[in-house]
């Protein structure tokens, strides 16, 4: 899993991250996997595989891919998240029915998320490994566990159904939630995305303002200061890839507090957030639906 910083270049809990939907990226396995052949006699992918393969003559596998198969599939869906074409990425993945329903214009409105995303994805493609037991199987893949880190080998979980091999983006619950909620599905994990993201960042904050601080005779500033000086990521001054604005008000050099508020109630979040300190100086953060106000003590 993607690690989160304190303060300072803080990498943003995208929507993959939470849900697996872009399932190696959000894990952090290192154990390679056997390499196994293909069960005999299983029925080829109803998709078409073969396209984006020539496109991709080069893939830098380290095994040999046989066509509609396991690591065919995984190959094919990162070629399609590079090339952002996120509808037919998610397709061969079983968040199928969140997506199906989406419009091209309400798939627009997740493009920032996806094309972080697909940014991240290598030109070439390392896959290592391939274990098929009955209709399960597991491809592994060299790939960056984080923005601009190292790559290392990563586990990507297949099952075949209807004689097509489906990424497992999500599984139990997660899994059932998906074809119940249907295209709803990503709205509300948008919310909870940015909600958890925006209560992060108010601590990221707190923390931020404690390290300032610190160097600077005890003394708090203003938000514009702490990105400047590097202890908070760009992103706390807009709400473009947060969903959320965050306002820092300063009592006085000792004092302050700060809200987040949804950009778009009922669409970026739903719940209004204050950071506040208490008697002793102590950081507190509170949450309350107000209706897209901002929270107050």
């Amino acid at each position: 899993m993607m690690s989160l910083c304190f303060f300072g270049n803080r990498p943003r809990t995208n929507l993959y991250i939470l849900v697996g939907v872009f399932v190696s990226f959000a894990c952090g396995c290192s154990v390679a996997e056997p390499v196994a052949k293909a069960t005999p006699g299983e029925q080829k992918q109803a998709v078409n595989l073969s396209e984006p393969a020539k496109e991709v003559a080069d893939t830098g596998a380290k095994i040999p891919i046989e066509p509609n198969g396991p690591a065919d599939t995984v190959r094919v869906f990162y070629h399609l998240l590079r090339e952002k074409k996120f509808r037919e990425a998610i397709f061969l993945t079983n968040l199928k029915p969140a997506i199906e329903s989406l419009n091209d214009n309400e798939l627009k409105e997740f493009a920032v998320d996806f094309e972080s995303i697909a940014g991240q994805v290598p030109a070439q493609l390392d896959i290592n490994g391939e274990i098929v037991t009955g209709d399960v199987a597991t491809v592994t893949v060299n790939l960056p566990k984080d923005q601009g880190s190292e790559k290392e080998t990563q586990p990507v979980k297949l099952k075949k159904e209807n004689g097509v091999w489906v990424i497992m983006s999500a599984d139990g619950a997660a899994g059932n939630e998906i074809r119940k909620e249907g295209k709803n599905y990503f709205y509300n994990l948008r919310i909870k995305t940015h909600q958890d993201e925006a209560r992060d960042m108010l601590d990221s904050i707190s923390k931020a303002e404690v390290a300032y601080a610190f160097k600077h005779g005890a003394a708090y500033t203003d938000i514009d200061t702490l990105v400047g000086s590097g202890y908070l990521p760009a992103d706390v001054k807009s709400s473009e890839s947060t969903g959320y604005d965050f306002q820092l008000s300063l009592l006085d050099k000792n004092r302050y507090t700060a809200t987040a508020t949804p950009a778009v109630y009922g669409k970026t979040g739903k719940l209004s957030f204050l950071l506040y300190l208490d008697d002793k100086g102590r950081s507190h953060v509170t949450d309350k639906d107000t209706g897209g106000q901002p929270l107050r003590k």
